[in-house]
């Protein structure tokens, strides 16, 4: 799979999370075929940019842990991610290090495997 195929992949899994739910980098990675490329995911997630068609609702993939990723200091990606979330109706805890988690119990997203997509003129 090259780098293009990769992204489109990422990019179509992604699409797939249902409105409320969470997954994780590296489920994304498995339900690819590429298991051990979660970080490879996050890179994806990073370069489509916010103008992507059709829009790609990034925050839906949080770290393995449930936790929103940081995104350095003085940013402000983290806080967008779970402001999204929560107009999802996806809640949104403060752990005890600051750090803001998901519960995947609750929200998340972890099929074994994706059903081929059907188009409309199928």
């Amino acid at each position: 799979m090259d780098i293009a195929e990769f992204h489109s992949a990422v990019y179509d899994t992604v699409r797939r999370i249902p409105i409320g739910k969470v997954t994780s980098y590296g489920h994304i990675a498995r339900l690819i075929g590429m298991p051990n490329y979660s970080r490879h995911v996050g890179q994806a997630l990073k370069l489509a940019g916010p103008d992507v068609t059709p829009p790609l609702p990034w925050h839906r993939v949080v770290s393995s842990s449930g936790s929103i990723s940081s995104r350095g200091p003085g940013t402000s990606g983290a806080e967008r991610q779970r402001q999204a979330l929560e107009e999802e109706d996806v809640e949104v805890a403060v752990g005890r290090t600051g750090d803001l988690k998901v519960d995947f119990k609750t929200y998340g997203w972890f099929p074994d495997r994706l059903d081929p997509i059907q188009h409309e003129d199928e």
